[in-house]
């Protein structure tokens, strides 16, 4: 599925297959992580009204998702860890609060060390998925071709992207909605699928290569 397809039941059958696609890479702790993620944390920020944020541990987990969903860097974990709790409460409140501004609230969450656009954009999109999606390489790359610069400005253009193609799949608004969060979850889960079909590993292929290095 291209970025550009503007058949809905496509992306609705990529979209629904992402949970089974989290499964699928077999990382320890993801599937967990990304419950976490997608629905107890949304609901523990929503729930601070009328002044919602995030705390340390929550981002902190946030963090160990987003590196095992992507690519584990520990020392940013260890950064995100070591925050002072008054600061990342008060940083998330001014974010959260400075949308739909994305450029605000990505500013307001970055002055915290460990914290770049990328990970920026996964606290706004727990909070206002209507608004800002994660800034996912695989998402990116479907978006905006082979671009990986994390920067604010390349984000903003990557949120122009998510929105409007939200906008397109929502045609018939009774039927089915989508967030830019959801365009991102869906390019995400048709990114892994891909992958997986051109590279399948078989049992064969793992006892093959043991057998050769083996031999060496």
């Amino acid at each position: 599925m291209e970025f550009k397809s503007s058949d809905v039941n496509l992306w609705k059958e990529s979209l629904s297959a992402y949970e089974s696609r989290i499964e699928s890479i077999g990382k320890p702790n993801l599937v967990s992580l990304d419950q976490f993620y997608c629905k107890e944390l949304p609901h523990l920020i929503r729930q601070r009204n009328p002044n919602p944020h995030i705390t340390t541990p929550e981002l902190s987990k946030l963090m160990q998702w987003k590196l095992t969903r992507g690519k584990w860097r520990p020392r940013l974990l260890d950064f995100v860890s070591s925050l002072n709790e008054d600061t990342v409460i008060s940083a998330s409140q001014k974010a959260f609060k400075s949308l739909p501004d994305v450029s605000k609230a990505i500013s307001e969450l970055t002055v915290l060390k460990g914290v770049g656009p990328a990970t920026a954009s996964a606290v706004l999109a727990a909070y206002a998925p209507d608004i800002a999606p994660f800034m996912s390489d695989e998402a990116m790359v479907a978006a905006l071709g082979n671009s990986k610069e994390y920067t604010l400005k390349q984000y903003l253009v990557f949120v122009d992207k998510l929105q409007a193609k939200a906008k397109e799949l929502s045609v018939d608004e009774e039927e089915e909605v989508f967030t830019p969060s959801d365009v991102e979850r869906a390019l995400w889960s048709c990114a892994i699928g891909a992958k997986a079909v051109a590279s399948p590993k078989t049992k064969s292929d793992v006892n093959n290569s043991s057998k050769k290095k083996r031999k060496r």
